[in-house]
């Protein structure tokens, strides 16, 4: 794992970065179809979503020797669903939040999840945040998993229109 760890980069994503970062989306979202979950769809996120947060200044790749390999969307100023939280959060406090976080089909299970997602908490704490916060579908095991292992408190749950999702946060 060192010799990969060696090998990545976390930068903000580009234009020319769409393509490659829409297709890992694509590929991530007909998995949970596959495995009978809709929290992604053909309809969400797509392209249109990439292209948006690139635009806003809030995309993210995790490159591996210059190849894509990740991507999701990383923000500061806030989710307004977190807002109308049914539980507490652990604060309210200033807070990075990640969607559409989402690793290359032939790289799962690879330890890139959990990189990815270290890779953003020292960031964040590199811009003087120390609250990550983020939600998943109920039925979404492996962002679960992942929460737990990386020591994610469980919050409560969110709305969104697509319907409710549970909601957690790590002190950073």
């Amino acid at each position: 794992m060192k010799d990969m760890i060696k090998k990545l980069h976390f930068r903000r994503a580009l234009s020319e970065d769409i393509n490659a970062a829409s297709i890992i989306l694509k590929q991530a979202a007909q998995q949970m179809l596959d495995e009978g979950k809709h929290q992604w769809t053909h309809s969400y996120p797509t392209e249109v979503h990439v292209r948006a947060d690139v635009e806003r200044g809030v995309g993210y790749v995790l490159e591996d020797d210059k190849e894509i390999v990740g991507y999701c969307a990383v923000m500061f100023d806030g989710e307004p669903a977190y807002n109308n939280i049914e539980g507490n959060w652990l604060s309210y406090d200033r807070y990075v939040v990640v969607h559409r976080l989402a690793v290359r089909k032939d790289r799962k299970g690879t330890g890139l999840g959990r990189i990815f997602m270290e890779t953003i908490e020292n960031y964040a704490k590199d811009c003087d945040i120390y609250s990550f916060k983020i939600d998943t579908n109920f039925d979404n095991y492996h962002m679960l998993g992942l929460l737990n292992k990386l020591g994610f408190t469980y919050c409560g749950e969110v709305m969104y229109e697509s319907g409710r999702r549970k909601a957690f946060e790590k002190r950073l």
